[in-house]
């Protein structure tokens, strides 16, 4: 299959400040790297709180774009620190997180403390700041959650679509991008398969052969985030429609011919991954390339999406990786992989 090309050219930040929290991750980094590139902001600001990794990114940056970018190292849990950041600015994304499944079961309050109290805290700072538009990065793992982490994702999605009633008649608006996993990202099976076959192995762990997950390129996710800013209105979660796949030929791609080990489900970890529930469907309207998930309060004269013309989804309908219409097989994942390093965020 092909990948979808999401078109975020209809984002109109020539002359905008942007911040970006946690913008030193790979998503941000790339985020910024976009809209230097494309977009004619104003100047960027990237929120982050690793000394070292603002300066890795500093240096990464072509000269002609260095004025225009300022490193703001500072953690979302310092409210303070955030309205001193957001003055001035017009649009944030939000992409800060712990994101490790397992630190966050062993380490709760450090997530907790992040992903909720953060989410919170870029609400309010927003709000005093008179940020128009706010857009937080969400995930499957928030959608029925198992572990932590899914969990705190989820209260942050919530905090930040009932933001929208906080912020009535402010002008500031919130809304959430939901998607898969991102392919090649620190942390992730792909670049824990390279380094073990680096290290010599002759088999790959395989959790369960019948796991699927959703996926989506990093330069797929960034486009897909800058595509929403003009389409949203305030409220919405905005699922995009990306391929799924098996761990099983996401292996094979990766070492073809190498022997699997299948060695369980591990604690906090689902056979296949949601992105949109049953419950959830008849909020649900289909947007083309995309999904979006209407608030369930209307919190002001915004007009739905709905009422723009666009189709609801019909009752039970539910988007989920072993149920997808779209999927990617050996061929055109061993293509995708050539283009993708092992780093990421």
């Amino acid at each position: 299959m092909v990948l979808t090309n999401f078109d975020g050219s209809g984002a109109d930040l020539k002359g905008k400040s942007i911040l970006i929290t946690g913008g030193t991750g790979s998503f941000g980094a790339t985020l910024l790297k976009k809209i230097l590139e494309k977009y004619e902001p104003r100047r960027v600001i990237i929120f982050a709180r690793g000394e070292y990794n603002h300066f890795l990114l500093q240096n990464s940056l072509a000269p002609e774009h260095q004025e225009k970018v300022r490193f703001f190292i500072g953690d979302v849990r310092d409210r303070d620190r955030l309205v001193t950041a957001l003055r001035g600015v017009d649009l944030v994304v939000h992409a800060a997180a712990q994101k490790q499944v397992r630190l966050a079961e062993y380490n709760p309050f450090e997530c907790i403390r992040t992903n909720v109290i953060g989410a919170e805290n870029v609400v309010q700072a927003s709000i005093q700041a008179g940020v128009k538009q706010v857009l937080a990065l969400s995930t499957d793992k928030a959608v029925n959650p198992i572990n932590l982490y899914g969990a705190s994702k989820l209260a942050s999605d919530k905090i930040f679509v009932a933001a929208n009633s906080l912020a009535s008649g402010t002008g500031t608006r919130f809304s959430v991008v939901r998607y898969g996993n991102v392919l090649g990202s620190r942390g992730s099976v792909i670049p824990f398969f390279r380094g073990l076959i680096k290290d010599g192995t002759t088999e790959l762990p395989i959790t369960d052969a019948r796991m699927t997950r959703f996926w989506i390129t990093l330069d797929q996710a960034v486009d897909f985030t800058l595509s929403c800013i003009p389409v949203m209105r305030g409220g919405e979660i905005f699922v995009p429609k990306i391929p799924s796949m098996t761990i099983t030929d996401l292996a094979e791609a990766i070492a073809p011919g190498m022997p699997q080990k299948h060695v369980g489900i591990r604690p906090g970890e689902k056979l296949h991954e949601i992105m949109i529930t049953e419950h959830s469907s008849l909020k649900t309207v289909d947007y083309g390339d995309r999904y979006i998930i209407e608030p369930d309060w209307n919190f002001w004269d915004r007009g739905s999406h709905m009422d723009a013309g666009h189709p609801a989804m019909h009752e039970g309908f539910e988007y989920s990786s072993d149920k997808n219409d779209q999927w990617l097989g050996v061929p055109e994942l061993k293509k995708i992989l050539a283009t993708i390093s092992s780093g990421g965020d």
